[in-house]
This record gives structure tokens, C-alpha cells and sequence, in this order.
């Protein structure tokens, strides 16, 4: 089947064949990581909005219409996804913000040993998160990797890892006073835009 002609891939992917999934991903996967490159300056961001595009093509596959340029709804959806990602991360950076702010008021009204104590307590509580929760939770804080990163490598999908941060950070809330959830957060700022 020759894949190179829009309509039959298109017809192709929304009968679900791999086959033209496959030739689709080596077809146009480095030029759309080029252009997303071009659009965020970040490989590995720019890795992860071409990743959620393939996988969003085949989730949508049966909406697809083969009247339309595949390179072109493909190149599309990548900008789309980038100005999806800006905005996820400008609300992100106002929290950021926020959180400097309530931080520097913590460092202001205690003394450094009571903040080496905090993070001490909050450092201590991560250890004692479960064994799979504490993993992922040091992959994707400590280590810097992203929800698709973890998921790859642990070889789970991506919603378990949601689950198990979302998890982490529900059971590092019930034990430690705000106070601490802004140290928390300090410790481990570098990477919270990432997810």
C-alpha cells in the first residue's frame, strides 16, 4: 500500500494500521521536532509537544478528514500544541512567582535553623512516601524528568505517573504544615513547570 498518497494513509490510519502509523511517525517526526525546536528552544520540550501530537493523531485517528494535507494538519497541530504548552506554563510561572513571594516571607520570619529544620521534616517525609510514589516522585522532581520521560522509562503509562504525583503530593500536604509545602515547593521549583 503506498502510504506516500494522503488519502490512502489517511483512510489507512483511521482503519487503525499500524503500518501507516509507523510511516507516519518516521516520515514527519524530525522535521516536526525541528520545527518545534524552532518554536520553544527547548529539546525536550520540544520532544514532548511532538510526542502528545502523534499520540493525540492516533487517539483522534477516526476524526480525521482525507480531504486534508497531512503534513499540513500535522505541522498545525504542533504550533497548536506549543501555544497550549505556553499558556500551561505562564499560569505556571505565576504560581511560581506567587510561591518565591510566600517563600522569601517564610525565610524573613523564621531563623535558618528553623528552616533547616523544615526541610529536613519535609526531606525525611519524602522518604516515607511508598516505594513506587517515592520513585517517581524523585524522577520527576529531583532527577528533572518529565510525566513522559518517567513513563517510558518505568515502562507504565503516562496517567499512572500523574497518579502517583498527585498521590505523592496529597500525602506530603496532610503531614506538613504550609509553612513547609512552600519549602517543599522551594526544594523542588526547578522542575514543577515541566509537569
Amino acid at each position: 500500500m503506498n502510504f506516500n498518497h494522503n488519502s490512502t494513509l489517511i483512510k489507512s490510519l483511521k482503519k487503525g494500521d499500524e503500518k501507516a502509523y509507523t510511516f507516519l511517525l518516521q516520515k514527519y517526526h524530525r522535521g516536526l521536532q525541528a520545527y518545534a525546536l524552532t518554536l520553544v528552544n527547548d529539546q525536550a520540550l520540544a520532544k514532548d509537544i511532538v510526542q502528545n501530537v502523534f499520540l493525540k493523531t492516533w487517539e483522534f485517528r477516526k476524526k480525521l478528514n482525507d480531504k486534508f494535507s497531512v503534513k499540513n494538519f500535522l505541522y498545525k497541530s504542533v504550533y497548536n500544541e506549543f501555544i497550549n504548552t505556553y499558556k500551561r506554563n505562564k499560569s505556571s510561572q505565576l504560581l511560581q512567582l506567587k510561591y518565591y513571594n510566600a517563600l522569601t516571607e517564610v525565610v524573613e520570619e523564621l531563623d535558618e535553623k528553623k528552616v533547616e529544620k523544615m526541610i529536613n521534616t519535609v526531606t525525611c517525609e519524602i522518604e516515607n512516601l511508598p516505594p513506587k510514589c517515592k520513585q517517581i516522585f524523585y524522577l520527576s522532581k529531583k532527577e528533572g524528568l518529565t510525566n513522559v520521560e518517567i513513563s517510558a522509562y518505568l515502562s507504565i503509562s503516562t496517567k499512572t505517573v500523574e497518579a502517583q504525583i498527585t498521590k505523592a503530593f496529597r500525602i506530603l500536604r496532610s503531614k506538613l504544615e504550609n509553612k513547609m509545602e512552600i519549602i517543599l515547593f522551594y526544594l523542588y521549583n526547578r522542575t514543577l513547570q515541566k509537569n
